[in-house]
């Protein structure tokens, strides 16, 4: 359809190189590369020159209008509707006939039949939480949104914390504000390839740090409260409830260093 789209009326005049036409179809190098090859063997595509381009020279096809025409129509058939001349109604139906008879009247349904309840009820909390998971996304990449919501439930299912999930999307939506928008991945895309897994693991490490760095921090403030160092005015009650409830400082201790009495 891209390469249909680039060309003439007759199909000829198609020149984009195959980076264009993993930009802006999102498949992956190799596909494109193989996809052209299949179209070339089979006919559907031809080589009628090459145009020169700032990287040496992009090669011209022509789409094959008579084997595209050849191939077999993957469309539904049409359903023909209406009566006939002599219309015969095989089951019950409503409206008239052409001689202006109704057809007979759509039976009531038998009094044992059982309705069965949905299948499924919609989540209404779930899909809230989807809705907002995907709201930061860019507006104008934005495509498919059933799927990208069932997307963002499987993977709350698996486990990942919705926080991270909405983390990821912002992440990636002031990580691709420069971008050009033809570089930005649709978001259909963007999360059937699970992009935002690359965040998610980000921010885990990001925590693992912080973690790291405070235990360091709070260390060096208990051992300040031990030496009864001078550097302890700088300490903050807050900080003091945290080491005496990590147990890294004594009741005893904090009092020795005069910061409570």
């Amino acid at each position: 359809m891209f390469l249909a789209d680039k060309a003439s009326d007759d199909g000829s005049g198609i020149w984009c190189s195959k980076g264009t036409i993993q930009r802006h179809t999102e498949l992956g190098e190799t596909t494109v590369k193989r996809t052209v090859r299949e179209f070339l063997k089979e006919g559907i595509l031809v080589e009628t020159g090459a145009r020169t381009c700032k990287n040496g020279f992009t090669v011209v096809y022509r789409i094959d209008l008579a084997k595209v025409e050849a191939l077999e129509p993957t469309l539904e058939p049409e359903i023909q509707t209406g009566s006939t001349v002599a219309p015969v109604q095989s089951g019950p139906g409503t409206g008239a006939t052409v001689a202006g008879v109704p057809g007979p009247p759509r039976p009531p349904n038998h009094p044992e039949t059982i309705h069965k309840p949905p299948t499924r009820k919609r989540e209404t909390v779930r899909d809230e939480e989807a809705e907002k998971i995907l709201a930061p996304y860019p507006p104008d990449r934005l495509r498919g949104k059933a799927a990208c919501l069932a997307q963002i439930e499987e993977a709350i299912k698996e486990g990942i914390a919705r926080e991270d999930l909405l983390q990821a999307v912002q992440a990636y939506a002031t990580d691709s504000a420069g971008f050009t928008r033809s570089k930005v991945c649709f978001s259909d895309n963007w999360f059937q390839s699970r992009r935002w897994q690359a965040y998610v693991e980000r921010q885990a490490k990001d925590r693992e740090k912080a973690k790291v760095i405070q235990a360091d921090h709070h260390a060096r403030l208990a051992c300040w409260i031990r030496d009864r160092s001078p550097m302890c005015k700088h300490i903050t009650a807050k900080q003091i409830d945290g080491l005496q409830a990590s147990k890294l400082v004594t009741l005893a201790q904090i009092q020795a260093a005069g910061l409570r009495s």
